[in-house]
């Protein structure tokens, strides 16, 4: 990526920034749907609710370094800001989190820079999410440059949680009062249990409706064998 701007004046720097970074999203967009369509296909179930895409705003990329004690350039932007792209997959249930990690993992034209796995290590405001960053090399007329997009991976109640918590903090500008902080982590642990439950029911589900399929297989195969000694008893009495 750094070479990729090295030549260029800031605004025109600044435009081939955020194209590369619009491109990495298309491409893993469309990596993700084409995923979602496949695992519909195979198993009749979709593990992707809702697919969010954004570019960070440029306050937020400057707020960023400043924060983390980088002056403010595009080149620090590139190397320091991995969340510029960003690329938010909602899920019904936290077993879904993993199968959709690993099969982004072994797509073989991404690499897995990092993971961050906020649902097994949550944060102490009690934020849970699976993060991965990968870069995706996106191929230009003369080059190919691979470019940076964070994967967040959640459940609809963690992402319920951590949009409330976000605004939330926002208008405190991340300085809450502990009493604020406190019930934002029980609301977490509410969360937690409520996924833990719907898991828990999702696989009952599926185990009582296998166990009704296999008892129904013998009961289909008793049929078939009536109707083929009918059959064949008609056919040795003339009858057919």
């Amino acid at each position: 990526m750094e070479t990729a701007i090295r030549n260029y004046e800031d605004v025109d720097s600044w435009k081939t920034v955020m194209f590369l970074y619009t491109s990495a999203l298309k491409e893993v967009g469309t990596k993700l749907e084409i995923l979602n369509d496949e695992f519909q296909h195979v198993h009749s179930y979709n593990p992707i609710e809702h697919i969010k895409t954004r570019i960070k705003t440029p306050e937020s990329i400057v707020k960023k370094l400043k924060r983390n004690g980088h002056e403010t350039s595009i080149e620090n932007m590139v190397k320091y800001v991995n969340d510029i792209a960003g690329v938010r997959l909602i899920c019904s249930f936290t077993s879904d989190i993993y199968k959709l990690a690993e099969m982004i993992g072994n797509q073989t034209d991404l690499k897995v820079l990092s993971i961050k796995d906020y649902i097994k290590n949550p944060k102490e405001s009690g934020y849970k999410s699976y993060h991965m960053l990968v870069s995706v090399p996106i191929f230009l007329s003369d080059s190919v440059v691979d470019t940076k997009v964070e994967i967040q991976i959640r459940t609809i109640a963690m992402d319920f949680w951590a949009s409330l918590e976000h605004k939330i903090y926002y208008k405190f500008e991340g300085n809450a009062p502990d009493y604020i902080s406190r019930d934002l982590k029980e609301c977490a642990d509410m969360v937690a249990t409520l996924d833990d439950k719907m898991l828990q029911l999702n696989e009952a589900i599926l185990a009582c409706v296998a166990n009704q399929e296999t008892q129904a297989e013998p009961q289909e195969k008793v049929a078939d064998n009536m109707l083929k000694e009918q059959e064949e008893l008609l056919e040795r009495t003339g009858s057919v």
